[in-house]
């Protein structure tokens, strides 16, 4: 039996089996594995936490899919109460895990009963509604822990003058979650209470332009120019090759045989050197690489890794600090395209790595040098949307000293906040509204269009052109960055009698009717809820995020107009992650009713009468319990209808080049490393158009926006890819076939003397190659991915077949 992180040990690639699953007990491959949630989190008793931990069901399904990677025939359970797959495509997370062979979700309380002396397995004794009280024995229990403020918080609290809550994590101010009672001091991270990876990054980055705020009139006081060496010219010299092969960890070197791998590297023409790294992104060897590249007199370097997607500018980088034009530096991809999905065929898999390297260095042998070039940047910011984030987003930005043009569609700012009263915390939203708007019309630099469209955007970053129609006229735009804000929607139900029943409504229009003290909510005797109301479902497969808090703060707001009002929840997993499992708990000692329901048997709603004789509405739903269908009357049926995209989605996504996700939210560039900004350089996102949120959450989010907005325009200049399309005018014949494929507006014909020809923006291309494969002519080339290099890989790996 370990804990969750001793679990992540062990499937590290430096931990104490080299990235092995074994038992400490006996070093034995565990077969049958358990995982138990909640083990410290979402528990009143002495050494528990009342909160929900946050991550723990996701790091478990994490666990489950890396040991089945491990042992496809291993069988993992994991025993729970609610699934918390809240985030952004963690509800895909969750159903993939689920439908992998020999996985099993049991939603029980469970217990340790005892550990076998000789075997060393554990039983443990669980119960479920079909089956009652069993007990099973597994080779492994993984005990999910909850986190915990750090051991020193109060101390260093004291410390720092600032407050603490009642969990002691840093109290937080509703309307600002990174300011703590101390002014100048910020806080980020899960120490703001329970945050996950992405909302760590784009917290942190917020506190940033927080401090950037405070700090800008000193900005750039300290900062140095980086210089590189003098580039040495190596054009004319004969390929000298170094081979560099990463172990990733474990992630390479447990299915590739490395040691083989750098031999067989050292038989390939024009290889001088090849050696193995345990980690090539490292620091130390990365300066390796650079110490070697000039020791050994390299003109090509080979780095045979992971994908060079996140990777590649750091290993361009060290080529440079050797002296060499980076674009002679090439990546094997060993991880993704081999030992990731080859883990069980060991040998093949080395063959396959030592194919893609013969590959890779024979495209080095071609490689050409390419210069990129410097781009002004403008110092102004566009901002699309006028909500909360929009808002907030454009304060941060224009606190430091640049113009932000805030365009909103309609008449007035606020988006859907208007339409709510409180949050759960208590927080007065149409008070920090009001404010809110007001800081926004005063401060001299931000220019608002309300009524606004946007009917074309152009350029690129640093230096776009956005043209907007509004009530002032049509106005062109110039501004480096654009930041889209466009919030998100609630969706209207075509289920449950809603539209044909006035008593039936969605939980925001439940909040109206609640701030209006309507006769409709002060006098019912009986609300019914629903969670989970057109989505996580087929045609939208993920949660909203916000519901399950929602209705409970609804359900809470009830029982202070009327504590005998009879409150019903019905539900699939209660998802108040984090601080807000509080508030879970108090409803339930207010005798809210929650009662489950399986999305195979969901509730049944008609009109009818009570015993007395009064019009009601007629809620049936299967009791788990007592495994029965239950009649529930209603004075009001409360919808948690899903949050869905905003309606100009598409459009706005279609002006900036932007990708949308499967569910049609917007999609960032990298869901961990880069979570505010898309894979159009210039281009920024936060808010609700990025995934349903809380209103603190989205304050969060809109700084980190912000603040990776500012590293762009605190700049002079941007610099430009090298790796662009060029046209061989001779050979195009103007048929304007590559200029429909670009996704990127690169292309357009003009007028010559020798008729239309194509001409590429090198701004504005991303080296996609999509025009390059589409000219029926070959007109167009990909500078980097040349026909030469290319074919040259695919006679290097036809060598070998041929062979």
């Amino acid at each position: 039996m370990i804990t969750s992180m001793d679990f992540e040990r062990l499937l590290s690639s430096t931990g104490p089996y080299s990235g092995e699953i074994l038992r400490t007990s006996d070093k034995k491959h565990p077969h049958k594995l358990a995982w138990i949630q909640c083990v410290g989190s979402r528990q009143v008793l002495e050494g528990g936490h009342s909160y929900c931990s946050a991550v723990c069901c996701t790091y478990a399904q994490k666990h489950v899919i890396l040991t089945k990677d491990h042992d496809a025939e291993a069988e993992c359970t994991i025993f729970h109460n609610d699934i918390r797959s809240y985030g952004k495509d963690f509800e895909r997370f969750y159903e993939r895990t689920a439908n992998l062979s020999g996985v099993r979700f049991i939603r029980s309380y469970t217990s340790i009963v005892r550990e076998d002396p000789v075997t060393k397995n554990v039983t443990i004794r669980y119960s479920t509604t079909e089956d009652g009280v069993k007990e099973e024995e597994f080779d492994m229990v993984v005990l999910s822990i909850g986190l915990s403020p750090p051991a020193g918080a109060k101390e260093m609290a004291d410390k720092f003058g600032i407050e603490l809550s009642e969990h002691d994590f840093c109290k937080l101010n509703p309307a600002n979650p990174m300011e703590t009672n101390r002014r100048g001091i910020f806080v980020s991270g899960a120490f703001q209470g329970l945050l996950d990876i992405p909302e760590s990054v784009f917290s942190a980055s917020g506190a940033g332009s927080q401090v950037g705020e405070l700090l800008d009139r000193r900005r750039g006081n300290l900062s140095v120019e980086r210089v590189y060496p003098e580039e040495r010219d190596v054009s004319q010299e004969e390929p000298r090759i170094g081979v560099f092969v990463c172990h990733c960890g474990a992630n390479i070197s447990r299915v590739v045989s490395v040691p083989a791998t750098v031999e067989y590297a050292k038989t390939l023409p024009n290889v001088v050197h090849a050696q193995e790294q345990l980690f090539s992104c490292a620091t130390n060897s990365a300066k390796e690489i650079t110490d070697i590249t000039k020791e050994k007199g390299l003109n090509r370097v080979v780095v045979a890794a992971c994908s060079p997607r996140t990777l590649e500018p750091l290993f361009r980088d060290t080529v440079r600090e050797a002296g060499i034009n980076q674009y002679y530096y090439e990546m094997a991809n060993i991880r993704e395209h081999d030992s990731w999905v080859h883990s069980k065929e060991k040998e093949e898999a080395t063959k396959k790595a030592w194919d893609i390297i013969r590959m890779s260095v024979a495209r080095a042998c071609k490689l050409e040098p390419l210069q990129e070039f410097d781009l002004p940047v403008n110092k102004a910011a566009l901002v699309v949307g006028g909500g909360i984030a929009g808002m907030v987003c454009s304060l941060s930005i224009a606190s430091q000293g640049h113009e932000v043009y805030l365009i909103e569609k309609d008449t007035a700012l606020g988006g859907i906040a208007r339409k709510i009263s409180h949050t759960l915390e208590g927080m007065d939203v149409q008070a920090y509204l009001s404010e809110l708007i007001a800081k926004i019309y005063k401060h001299p630099l931000i220019h608002v269009y309300t009524g606004a469209a946007i009917t074309e955007a152009t350029g690129y970053i640093g230096n776009f052109v956005t043209t907007v129609k509004s009530n002032r006229g049509v106005t062109e735009i110039k501004h480096g960055a654009a930041v889209i804000a466009i919030g998100a929607e609630l969706s209207t139900p075509n289920e449950y009698l809603y539209g044909e029943d006035e008593r039936v409504m969605t939980h925001l229009e439940l909040d109206e009717e609640i701030n209006k003290g309507s006769e409709k909510v002060t006098n019912a005797e009986s609300v019914v809820m629903i969670q989970c109301v057109g989505c996580r479902n087929e045609d939208r497969n993920y949660c909203s995020r916000i519901c399950c808090s929602e209705s409970i703060k609804n359900a809470l707001k009830l029982k202070e107009i009327n504590p005998e009002m009879d409150i019903y929840i019905l539900f699939r997993d209660i998802r108040t992650y984090g601080l807000k499992e509080d508030f879970y708990r108090e409803a339930a000692s207010k005798n809210i009713r929650f009662i489950r329901y399986e999305p195979e048997d969901p509730p049944v709603v008609e009109p009818g009468e009570s015993d007395e004789g009064k019009s009601v509405l007629k809620v049936t739903v299967t009791d788990p319990v007592l495994v029965n269908k239950i009649e529930l009357d209603a004075d009001i049926l409360a919808l948690a209808a899903a949050v869905v995209p905003s309606e100009a989605t598409k459009e706005v996504a279609g002006l900036f080049k932007v990708v949308l996700s499967l569910d049609g939210f917007f999609k960032e560039a990298h869901v961990k490393l880069r979570p505010v900004e898309f894979g159009t350089d210039g281009v920024y996102l936060c808010g609700a158009a990025h995934y349903p949120k809380f209103i603190q959450e989205t304050i969060n989010q809109a700084y980190g926006a912000a603040g990776r907005v500012l590293t762009l325009l605190s700049r002079d200049i941007v610099v430009a890819s090298g790796s662009v399309c060029q046209v061989n005018e001779s050979k195009c014949m103007g048929c304007g076939v590559c200029a429909s494929v670009c996704t990127y507006g690169a292309l357009a014909l003009r007028d010559t003397r020798l008729g239309k020809k194509t001409e590429v923006n090198p701004v504005l291309c991303k080296g996609c190659g999509l025009c390059n494969s589409k000219c029926p002519t070959g007109a167009i080339s990909l500078k980097h991915f040349t026909d030469e290099e290319i074919m040259s890989e695919i006679d290097a790996l036809a060598d070998d077949v041929l062979m």
